[in-house]
C-alpha cells in the first residue's frame, strides 16, 4: 500500500482562495489537438465539459478554480472543454447535458458522482487519488483521521488477518464516499489503546471518535457498510443541495426544521431540537434548513406561511408531510410530541390538493388530489392519467395531443377517464403504490384492477391510442356493451337471439 500526504481541507482552501484572487487559473483548457496528449497520460484528471451560457456551469466556475489549485498541490489535474467551441468533442464523449464532469484514468473516463463546491470536489478527488485502503502509520496517522468528515481505520495484527478482506471489499465499494486506512503498526495500536483486530470512525462532527462494537473479526461488508453510513449521518446537520442525497438514499424519514439563518436565536433553536434528534437516531433522520433560500421547499412540504421557525416531517419513500401546524406556538416541546405521534403511528399525512372543479366540460378529466382514490380507483373504469407541471416545457408540448386523446374517448367516458393532474400542487394518497419523480409521467390504471402501467413510448397520439387500445379492460367501442366483474351491463344495449 502507498499514502500520499494528505493536507486539511481548511488549509488547501485558504491557499487556493488566495490562488484565485490573484487571478492565475490552474484548469486546463482542452480541445481536440491536445486532448488525448493531456488526458491520456495522466493517472487522474477531472474534465469538465461546459457551455458559457450555461447558468450551472457559471456557478461551478469559481468553485472549479478554487479546486483546481488546490488539487495541483496534490498533483491532481482539473481540465473543461468549451462545447460550443468544441461540439464535436464534446458529442464524442456522450455529454447530452451541462455541466458534465468526467473522472478519467489513463484517457478512461467514470462519471463524477461527487459535489460541486469546492471543498467537495476536493474530498472527491483527493478519495479517487488514493488506493482505496491507505496505509496508516505513526507518521500519517494523526493527519489521516483528520482528513475528511467521516475517516475509518482498520488497526490489525497484520495485512491478512480477518477482518481486512471485508475492510477493504467495503473500502472498494465505498470508496467515493468515506476515507479508509488500514494501520498494523504496533506503535499507531499503542497509541490508540485498542486491541486488533479494532475499527474506528473517526468524525468532524458529534462524537469524535466510534469503536465497532461488533465481533470485528467476523463484520461483513454488510455489516461494515450498515455501521458506518449511520454514523456518516449527524445527529441534527443543515441540509442542502450538497448533502441531501446522502438523506434520500437512506430511506429514512427526514424532519426538517426551518429556519431564518439570520436570526440570533437559530442556534438556540438547533441546540433545542438536538436531543430530540439524538433520541430518534437511526430511526428519523434531522436537518435544519435556510428558510429563506428554500422557501419554495416549504411550501412543497406544506408549509404555506413564512413563519420560523417551521417543523415538518417527510416520508421519503412515500413522499408524504406531516407538517405541525404554524397556526400553533412553535417550541421543542411541541416538536417532541410530533415526533414521537408520528413513531407511534398516529399523525395522519396532509395532502395537498387544488379545490374540486365545479365542472368537468373538457375532454380530459382535471384530477386533484382530494378525489383521487374515488375517481382513479373506480373499478369500473380504465384510467390513463397524465401527472405534469405547469412549468415543464415536454408538458407544455403534450397539452395539445393529451387534449386530443381525450376527445378522441369522449363519447365512453363512463368506461374510460383521460385525466391530468397538476403534480406540483396536488399530493398522492397513501393508497397510491407510486410516487412522481419527473415530468409528465404517464399512468395507465386498467379497470378492475389496483396495478398501474407505466406509459414510456414515444407522446405521439398513434402511440398513445395504441397503448389504450392494448391495455384497456372495458370495449372501447361505444356499440359494445360492457360486461365485466366490476361493472354492470349498460342499459339499451342487449344482444339479439
Amino acid at each position: 500500500m502507498r499514502f500520499q500526504s494528505l493536507v486539511t481541507t481548511a488549509s488547501v482552501l485558504a491557499f487556493a482562495g488566495l490562488a484565485a484572487a490573484e487571478g492565475a487559473s490552474d484548469v486546463i483548457d482542452l480541445n481536440p489537438s491536445n486532448f488525448e496528449t493531456l488526458v491520456n497520460p495522466e493517472g487522474l484528471m477531472l474534465v469538465e465539459f461546459f457551455a458559457p451560457w450555461c447558468g450551472h456551469c457559471k456557478a461551478l466556475a469559481p468553485e472549479y478554480e478554487v479546486a483546481a489549485t488546490a488539487l495541483k498541490e496534490k498533483d491532481i489535474k482539473i481540465a473543461k472543454v468549451n462545447c460550443v467551441d468544441e461540439a464535436d468533442l464534446c458529442q464524442a464523449h456522450g455529454v447530452q447535458g451541462y455541466p458534465t464532469l468526467k473522472v478519467f484514468r489513463n484517457g478512461e473516463p467514470s462519471d463524477y458522482t461527487g459535489p460541486r463546491k469546492a471543498d467537495g470536489i476536493i474530498s472527491y478527488m483527493t478519495k479517487q487519488s488514493l488506493p482505496a485502503v491507505t496505509e496508516v502509520t505513526a507518521t500519517n496517522h494523526e493527519d489521516f483521521k483528520k482528513a475528511d468528515r467521516v475517516v475509518v481505520v482498520l488497526y490489525a495484527s497484520s495485512t491478512s488477518a480477518a477482518p481486512v478482506p471485508e475492510f477493504s471489499a467495503t473500502a472498494n465499494k465505498h470508496r467515493d464516499d468515506f476515507l479508509f486506512g488500514l494501520s498494523t503498526d504496533d506503535s499507531v495500536i499503542e497509541t490508540v489503546g485498542l486491541s486488533p483486530p479494532a475499527i474506528v470512525v473517526y468524525r468532524q462532527f458529534d462524537e469524535p471518535q466510534t469503536e465497532y462494537p461488533y465481533p470485528v473479526a467476523s463484520a461483513t461488508v454488510k455489516d461494515l457498510e450498515e455501521w458506518i453510513k449511520e454514523l456518516a449521518v449527524p445527529i441534527i446537520d443543515e441540509v442542502g443541495a450538497e448533502n441531501y442525497q446522502t438523506y434520500a438514499q437512506s430511506g429514512k424519514p427526514l424532519a426538517y426544521l426551518f429556519l431564518d439563518p439570520t436570526v440570533q436565536t437559530k442556534q438556540e433553536h438547533i441546540d433545542a431540537i438536538r436531543p430530540i434528534a439524538a433520541l430518534h437516531k437511526g430511526k428519523i433522520n434531522f436537518v435544519w434548513i435556510d428558510a429563506i433560500k428554500f422557501g419554495d421547499h416549504a411550501r412543497a412540504l406544506n408549509l404555506p406561511e413564512q413563519k420560523w421557525p417551521a417543523f415538518v416531517i417527510q416520508d421519503l419513500t412515500k413522499q408524504l408531510k406531516y407538517p405541525l401546524d404554524q397556526a400553533e406556538e412553535f417550541s421543542a416541546e411541541a416538536v417532541g410530541d410530533w415526533v414521537e405521534k408520528y413513531v407511534s403511528g398516529d399523525l395522519q399525512p396532509q395532502l395537498k390538493s387544488q379545490p374540486v372543479p365545479e365542472a368537468q366540460d373538457e375532454p380530459v378529466y382535471t384530477l386533484v388530489g382530494k378525489e383521487f382514490d374515488e375517481v382513479v380507483f373506480d373499478d369500473s373504469k380504465d384510467v390513463f392519467v397524465e401527472f405534469y407541471a405547469s412549468w415543464c416545457g415536454h408538458c407544455k408540448r403534450l397539452k395539445p395531443i393529451w387534449d386530443t386523446l381525450g376527445e378522441k374517448f369522449a363519447e365512453i367516458k363512463d368506461r374510460i377517464v383521460i385525466a391530468k393532474m397538476e403534480a406540483t400542487e396536488n399530493d398522492l394518497p397513501p393508497s397510491v403504490p407510486f410516487r412522481i419523480s419527473g415530468f409528465p409521467t404517464l399512468k395507465f390504471k386498467p379497470a378492475g384492477s389496483k396495478e398501474f402501467l407505466d406509459y414510456d413510448g414515444d407522446r405521439s397520439l398513434e402511440s398513445l391510442v395504441a397503448f389504450v387500445e392494448e391495455h384497456a379492460k372495458n370495449p372501447l367501442d361505444a356499440g359494445v356493451p360492457v360486461q365485466n366483474a366490476s361493472q354492470e351491463e349498460v342499459p339499451g344495449h342487449h344482444d339479439e337471439l
